[in-house]
């Protein structure tokens, strides 16, 4: 019987290595891990379907989680589940409405490949992991509405992707009017007659088909969705997304978690330019983020993006920092009241647009990459070059076309092939503030900037000695320095700018 059970699972095994799992898994099947698990009841419902309310516990030996349901259409009730824990799972589905309740089953989940690693998190106060502990460090791209805009240019857009260094990219949820993108989308997100005409009673479950679509494409690029609830950016009351009542908001979140919580690369980002919605005060955002905190039972990543003000980021369902700043010198001081990691999700745009926030130059954005990290935080890119036909990165997606995309390439490299901890800047002393970060005593990294010192003296610890390398940040080069270093000592620079010192502890034999 024990060799019996030895061949089934030895089979088991090849199987599954040889036929991937479907993102979406039904009953009956074999889930991966922190794959998506899919009940599907069918049900006529008298009255609106969205009223009725229904969830899942989902247990494995001590460990369980409770989903909200949601309607998808054509009589379908849905409810998702994320697998944390390979194993048996058993389930109940629950709900008032008869038709709906009293639902049981059970999968069986197994360990996904080594190229997912379950969701993201805060790791080591200031930096990101998976679950399963493997580091991630964000290098993310914004494209608004690059999912709003049909099957042929978002494909482009996932094209480009592919062939890019970022691994999470900033987009809406609602539909956004703003310069470059006056294009209706090819559905909403609620029933009734465009432009404002809406039953904001009844959402529109093609609209949220098509996104999870696209999430799940990101997925397979591996990259993570970072999805803006709300944002202003609705004009002359164009669609009326923007000020929607407070009972209709907190309806919405409830579904779209409900959609959405249980794919591993989802983000949430409450709002953009938040406090540019002047018809919601800092207690209902407080509201709709603790809604979020009770329907999330996985507790994704959360945060909040400011205009001119901003929110209190030391509030605890704030998991990092998603903050519009261009004096990227001060993030040291954010990290030091915050004790969050800092993503500055937008710092200013690579391109020729009139707007002052959209005009950088590539070496400027590339900079301000670099000054970023070198203080132990994370940036964010965004193109904005005119286009004839207003298709614009930064908003509708397609192409890329800037200088700054390969170098911030090699930038992750850098960052990638340092410490898998992450590097922070000291909190003190001659580096505080000056483009230095380290994890002592392995590892010291100086940003040189707009400056060209012919050298540099370093103090290293005695006991140990380093190598040197200098990376030209625009040039994409490596030079390593002949000999190694020790205690107080002297680096010899080629006296130019952008220049970036690299100190490696030399492992003894």
């Amino acid at each position: 019987m024990k060799n019996c059970r030895l061949f089934i699972t030895v089979l088991t095994f090849i199987w599954l290595s040889a036929y991937p799992f479907k993102e979406l898994c039904a009953e009956n099947q074999l889930v991966k891990q922190w794959a998506v698990f899919e009940v599907e009841m069918k049900a006529s419902i008298e009255g609106n379907p969205f009223d009725v309310e229904l969830f899942g516990t989902f247990q494995h030996e001590d460990t369980t989680f409770r989903c909200r349901g949601f309607y998808d259409g054509n009589n379908s009730f849905k409810v998702r589940f994320m697998p944390s824990l390979s194993g048996e799972w058993k389930f109940k589905i629950e709900s008032a409405n008869k038709n709906l309740n009293k639902r049981t089953g059970q999968f069986t989940c197994v360990p996904n490949s080594k190229k997912q690693h379950g969701i993201v998190q805060v790791r080591d106060t200031f930096h990101f992991g998976y679950s399963d502990g493997t580091p991630f460090f964000p290098i993310g791209t914004t494209s608004y509405v690059w999912n709003l805009q049909g099957d042929s240019l978002a494909q482009l857009t996932l094209n480009t992707l592919g062939t890019s260094p970022f691994n999470k990219i900033r987009m809406c949820v609602f539909p956004k009017d703003y310069d470059w993108n006056k294009n209706e989308p090819e559905t909403y997100p609620f029933q009734g007659n465009p432009p404002n005409q809406w039953d904001f009673s009844k959402f529109n479950p093609a609209y949220f088909q098509t996104l999870e679509k696209r999430i799940l494409q990101l997925h397979k690029l591996g990259i993570q969705a970072d999805l803006i609830l709300f944002h202003p950016y609705d004009f002359d009351e164009r669609w009326g997304f923007h000020e929607m009542e407070t009972s209709t908001d907190i309806r919405y979140l409830k579904y779209i978690v409900a959609r959405l919580s249980a794919y591993s690369n989802v983000w949430w980002s409450m709002a953009n330019e938040y406090d540019l919605m002047k018809a919601k005060t800092d207690s209902i955002w407080d509201e709709y983020f603790q809604v979020i905190q009770k329907e999330d039972p996985y507790h994704h990543l959360l945060s909040i993006h400011n205009g001119p003000k901003w929110y209190d980021h030391s509030k605890p369902w704030i998991s990092h920092l998603s903050i519009q700043h261009q004096n990227l010198k001060e993030v040291v001081d954010f990290r030091d009241k915050y004790q969050k990691p800092i993503i500055i999700d937008e710092c200013g745009y690579e391109g020729d647009i009139p707007w002052v926030w959209g005009n950088l130059t590539a070496q400027e954005l590339v900079h301000r990459f670099w000054l970023g990290y070198s203080r132990g935080c994370y940036v964010t890119h965004g193109e904005t070059y005119l286009d004839s036909l207003d298709i614009l990165w930064w908003s509708k997606g397609g192409k890329l076309h800037g200088e700054s995309v390969k170098r911030i390439e090699f930038l992750k490299e850098i960052i990638e092939n340092g410490p898998s901890e992450g590097i922070n800047p000291p909190t003190n002393g001659y580096w505080h503030k000056r483009g230095g970060s380290f994890k002592e005593p392995d590892y010291y990294l100086y940003y040189l900037g707009n400056t060209q010192p012919a050298y540099l003296v370093l103090e290293l610890p005695d006991k140990f000695t380093y190598s040197a390398e200098i990376i030209d940040t625009w040039e994409m080069t490596t030079t390593k320095l002949k000999g190694t270093y020790t205690g107080k000592c002297k680096v010899v620079l080629p006296g130019k700018d952008r220049l970036t010192l690299i100190m490696r502890r030399v492992k003894q034999n």
